[in-house]
């Protein structure tokens, strides 16, 4: 992949994710450049993932796992995640993603964003989506805003990063049309 170009969007593939993407998973999360931009642990297995993507959905659940393919390869993974079990928060829900170093800057983490707020959107009764992101990562935050995300809080030494704390942003978005009715 040359990082120097956007990958067409017809060259990308969004899918639901399965039990057999864990060994791709575990290998691009394995890179520090990856895992060290989220709150993942170094030295991902592959037999984590599985145990992971091999978990059932819970009936009545809104979340969803997919993947993104560049080339028929898996480079990127993103979801959706209850944030918690009481029934005054199920309105809301937690996005994670990550991109393969190599597939950053190709319009992949675009693709997953676009899938996962479509779904959010005209297929759940999702009104927001929730997320943290490293304060200093300004090419997750442009993805996020450019996605209708806004900063809602700094959350000063939220997580250790590189045996540091580091800041985090605390970012929503709101359903369009509940923005509409809030005004």
């Amino acid at each position: 992949m040359n990082p120097a170009r956007s990958a067409s969007t017809s060259e990308i593939s969004i899918r639901r994710s399965r039990p057999d993407d864990a060994a791709a998973l575990a290998a691009y999360m394995a890179d520090p450049a990856v895992f060290g931009q989220l709150l993942q642990l170094p030295h991902p297995s592959e037999a984590m993932w599985r145990e992971r993507l091999s978990t059932p959905a819970v009936p009545g659940s809104m979340d969803i796992s997919l993947v993104a393919e560049l080339g028929g390869q898996v480079v990127a993974s993103a979801g959706l995640f209850g944030t918690s079990p009481m029934l005054r928060r199920r309105h809301a829900i937690g996005l994670g993603i990550s991109v393969a170093v190599p597939a950053q800057g190709q319009g992949v983490g675009d693709a997953l964003m676009a899938a996962l707020t479509d779904y959010a959107d005209h297929w759940t009764t999702l009104l927001r989506i929730e997320l943290t992101v490293f304060a200093d990562n300004a090419r997750a935050i442009a993805l996020y805003k450019r996605h209708g995300f806004v900063e809602e809080g700094r959350l000063r030494g939220y997580a250790i990063r590189h045996g540091e704390y580091a800041d985090c942003l605390a970012m929503a978005r709101w359903r369009p049309e509940a923005m509409a009715l809030q005004q």
